[in-house]
C-alpha cells in the first residue's frame, strides 16, 4: 500500500522579507545620528564665547575685549582665594624661601653698583629677611645716633626695592654690651638710632609710615657673645627685618627649607 508523505503546509516562509531586519537596524542608526546632530547645533553660543575668550587670554594668545578674565574662570571669583589650600605649608615655605632670596639679591645688586655690598650682612628665618648694618661706626659716628654718608647711601639704594616689596619694616637698633655701660645709655642709642633711621626712609625712601616701625634693644640681643673686638663689632648694629606675611604655619617651617638648602 503506497502512503505519500504528508507535506508541512503551515504558514509559508518568504525568504524576501530578510531585508526588513537590516531596513529597521539603518534608521534606528540614522534616528541616533540625526539627534546627536540636533544636540550639537543647539550649542549655548553664549558660554562657547566665554569658553573661548577665556582660553585665549589665560594662554596669552590674544588679549580678551569681549569677556573679563575674571568671569571665564574655572574657579569662581569669590573661591580665588582659597587656592592656596591646593599648596601644603612646607610648600609655600619653599615659595617663601625663594621670594627672599629674589629679594635679597636685588638689595645686594643695588648695593653693589656703589660697592657697598660689603657693608652690609644678610640673614634668613621665620620672621623675614633681615638686611643687617654692621659694623656701626661706618653708619654713626661714635656714640652718635646721626647718619654718616655710608649709611645715606645704603639707605637711599636699597629704600627703592624695600617699598616695592611691599612687606613691613621693622628697623631694630642694637649697640653692643660692654662692663661697665650705663643700660639706660644703651637703650637710648639703640633706639634713636632706629629711630632715626625710619625717619630717613619715611622721608626720603618712599616708605609708608604704616608699613615700618623701630626699636632698641640695646645690648640684650646680642649676635656674638663675649667682649672681643669681632663680638663687638657684630652686635652694634642697626637691623632692618623685612617681614613674611605667611602664616605662622607657614613661617615654622622656614628654617627647616633652608637647612635643606644649605642656607
Amino acid at each position: 500500500m503506497n502512503r505519500r508523505r504528508r507535506v508541512n503546509r503551515g504558514t509559508p516562509h518568504h525568504v524576501d522579507e530578510r531585508w526588513m531586519a537590516s531596513y529597521m537596524d539603518m534608521v534606528t542608526v540614522l534616528m541616533c545620528l540625526f539627534i546627536v546632530l540636533f544636540a550639537m547645533s543647539t550649542v549655548d553660543q553664549e558660554k562657547y564665547e566665554r569658553l573661548k575668550e577665556s582660553l585665549a587670554t589665560g594662554f596669552g594668545d590674544t588679549p580678551s575685549e569681549l569677556v573679563d578674565a575674571s568671569a571665564g574662570m574655572v574657579v569662581p571669583e569669590e573661591s580665588a582665594g582659597e587656592t592656596t589650600e591646593l599648596f601644603s605649608d612646607l610648600e609655600l615655605a619653599r615659595l617663601e624661601v625663594q621670594e627672599m632670596n629674589a629679594l635679597q639679591q636685588d638689595l645686594l645688586g643695588e648695593l653693589d653698583t656703589l660697592g657697598l655690598g660689603d657693608s652690609v650682612r644678610f640673614a634668613m628665618g621665620e620672621d623675614g629677611l633681615t638686611m643687617r648694618m654692621v659694623n656701626s661706626e661706618a653708619f654713626f659716628g661714635p656714640d652718635s645716633a646721626t647718619l654718616l654718608d655710608t649709611a645715606v647711601q645704603v639707605l637711599d639704594r636699597t629704600a627703592p626695592v624695600m617699598a616695592e616689596s611691599g612687606r613691613h619694616i621693622s628697623v631694630e637698633g642694637h649697640t653692643a654690651a660692654q662692663p661697665g655701660d650705663a643700660p639706660l645709655l644703651d637703650w637710648e642709642l639703640s633706639s634713636e638710632r632706629a629711630v632715626n633711621v625710619v625717619r630717613y626712609l619715611i622721608s626720603n625712601g618712599g616708605i609708608a609710615p604704616t608699613g615700618i616701625d623701630g626699636t632698641g634693644y640695646a645690648g640684650y640681643r646680642p649676635l656674638m657673645e663675649g667682649f672681643s673686638p669681632e663680638a663687638m663689632q657684630a652686635n652694634r648694629r642697626v637691623d632692618l627685618v623685612l617681614h613674611s606675611d605667611e602664616p605662622d604655619s607657614v613661617r615654622a617651617l622656614i628654617p627647616r627649607v633652608l637647612a635643606e638648602q644649605g642656607q
